[in-house]
């Protein structure tokens, strides 16, 4: 049986998204309304710390696209900027104080890596807009595998854990890799024990379970739904609550193991904003969340909303960077 804190990471995503979705709250504290009225925002810049293809990567490109298309900002560029499962990244958005033209994509991976890579650059200097989206990982494995159920898995994995390497896109402490700690505690497996092989993206996660580089893979449904449609691989299981619409895939609590986890991914800005520009930010996410384009781009990847602003935002962040460390001390892996 897990203990009470490992409970608290898998159920606590869950239940803080849920319980203040649709907040609309400003970092003042008041209710943010969608748009400015002087046209859209121009001149900005999106930043994701990871590969193209990646989770992150995928979230970016739909926040920049449903906001073209709704005028709510124009011209916005998305770029890449890799390395250390999303701190270089980091490092480079606290570099930029002051800057008002840059927001960077970010979730529970960055919360994680910025801890076990002893970041200099931490998430308490940035500027939180928003909380966008959660979504449910996949365990995954190649059309070929020999595993044909989650339960040929566990039992190859059991068997001899370090033959049996699991890879995800995120460094220790990300979501991809809290999935496998705790996928394994939860079937009895010593988290100590596992084969974990970091990846930087989801591109790159996917090269390598088509490849057969790993036994399997855990990562965001959202990243392999597309493969696992075309036959190219089998999800075995998603970690949600409840199953995953159009994804032909079990849960976990399906197929007997007690566990349910899910991702995150939000938006922060440079430090050294000011109340106004803040607002401008969360005005303007804001607008693109209450469009019809937005409750498009949820469906068509499987994202739940999790909209979550300013403030109530940054004591979030707070409590799950306390959230991981605990976790990663309690697995032995801090």
């Amino acid at each position: 049986m897990r203990s009470a804190s490992l409970r608290k990471l898998a159920a606590g995503t869950v239940a803080a998204g849920l319980l203040l979705t649709g907040c609309g709250t400003t970092a003042d504290g008041g209710s943010a309304s969608g748009g400015s009225g002087d046209g859209p925002v121009t001149g900005l810049r999106l930043m994701v710390p990871n590969s193209p293809g990646s989770g992150y990567d995928t979230t970016a490109r739909a926040v920049a696209q449903v906001q073209e298309d709704d005028d709510i900002a124009s011209g916005i560029e998305v770029f890449n900027l890799e390395g250390a499962g999303g701190t270089v990244g980091l490092q480079r958005l606290v570099n930029e104080k002051g800057n008002d033209k840059l927001l960077m994509q970010m979730g529970l991976g960055v919360v994680g890596a910025s801890y076990t890579n002893k970041s200099e650059a931490t998430l308490d200097q940035t500027t939180p807009v928003a909380k966008l989206i959660e979504e449910s990982e996949a365990i995954v494995v190649p059309a070929g595998s020999p595993y044909k159920t989650l339960d040929d898995l566990v039992t190859a994995w059991k068997a001899d854990p370090g033959n049996v390497p699991v890879g995800g896109a995120s460094n220790p402490g990300g979501p991809d890799h809290l999935t496998s700690m705790l996928l394994a505690q939860a079937v009895g497996l010593d988290a100590t024990s596992v084969n974990y092989v970091a990846y930087d993206g989801g591109g790159e996660l996917l090269a390598a379970i088509l490849g057969n580089q790993i036994a399997f893979g855990a990562t965001g449904v959202g990243e392999v739904a597309e493969q696992a449609a075309a036959g190219d691989v089998r999800i075995l299981a998603v970690t949600s609550e409840q199953a995953v619409p159009d994804v032909d895939a079990p849960t976990l609590t399906d197929e007997g193991v007690d566990l349910v986890f899910t991702n995150w991914r939000g938006l922060v800005a440079p430090p050294g904003l000011d109340d106004a520009q803040t607002s401008a930010f969360i005005d303007m996410v804001t607008a693109m969340h209450d469009s019809d384009g937005w409750k498009k781009a949820l469906a068509d990847n499987g994202w739940t909303d999790a909209f979550l602003t300013g403030d109530e935002f940054g004591t979030y962040l707070t409590s799950e960077s306390k959230r991981v460390a605990s976790v990663l001390s309690e697995l032995g892996l801090a």
